[in-house]
């Protein structure tokens, strides 16, 4: 589904990203995690094409096409989405209305209230109805890969569970998601497939082993991390 090789990043002359290598197929969970800095949101821009930093070097490939000099929009014509940390506000434009004209399908209608539809799209909206509304946006346009950036950002435990149960239906054979959170409990909701840990701007550790990359960072934090021996299958 994706394959990013070597990619190198740099904003002030600064390093962000330094040799990332990510693959991540088709039908599966993969999740991203780091602490706050880390370069994960940056790297989430990257694929997306939307950072304002430096692509000094790396390809980006989607199926079997390099979009590393792509627009934004032409890597969403392709069928790849990104949901924010903070969505913005659209004032005078009903949810609803906002939807009826992005939807290629109805399903998003069982993720959202009739309340909720009918109120102008994410003004007011507290933290869960902002990753509801954003969610089911997204799902409506029926993207091939969703990027999730910090998808525990401003809600509760509560909310979280629901919100990740909305992602892992969304998954089938046919899609895959990239998870990014600096938040071990996510993992632990989500049970992906993959997980990679990025520290200061480089891949340190791949696994399938989601089990055993929670219980070492809650115990110990992402220093132990640095040490990690494990690899993917």
């Amino acid at each position: 589904m994706l394959k990013i090789k070597d990619l190198c990043v740099e904003a002030d002359e600064k390093k962000i990203l330094n040799n990332v290598s990510l693959e991540i197929k088709k039908g599966t969970f993969h999740v991203l995690l780091g602490p706050n800095g880390s370069g994960k949101t940056t790297l989430a821009k990257t694929i997306m094409g939307l950072d304002h930093h430096k692509l000094k070097k790396g390809q980006i490939i989607f199926g079997q096409e390099d979009i590393t000099k792509l627009k934004p929009e032409e890597r969403a014509k392709l069928g790849i989405a990104l949901t924010f940390q903070h969505p913005p506000a659209i004032k005078g434009v009903k949810l609803s209305e906002f939807l009826n004209r992005i939807s290629k399908t109805d399903a998003y209608k069982k993720y959202l209230t009739t309340d909720l539809l009918e109120r102008q799209v994410n003004v007011g909206f507290s933290g869960g109805e902002l990753k509801h509304s954003e969610l089911a946006q997204v799902f409506a346009t029926e993207p091939k890969f969703i990027i999730f950036d910090e998808v525990d950002s401003g809600i509760d435990m509560k909310r979280l569970e629901t919100i990740t149960k909305m992602i892992k239906e969304w998954i089938s054979p046919d899609n895959s998601a990239l998870v990014i959170t600096h938040n071990p409990r996510v993992i632990e909701l989500l049970k992906p497939d993959i997980i990679d840990i990025l520290l200061d701007g480089k891949i340190t550790c791949s696994t399938n082993n989601w089990n055993e990359i929670y219980c070492t960072i809650a115990k110990y934090g992402y220093e132990k991390c640095k040490e990690c021996k494990l690899s993917a299958d």
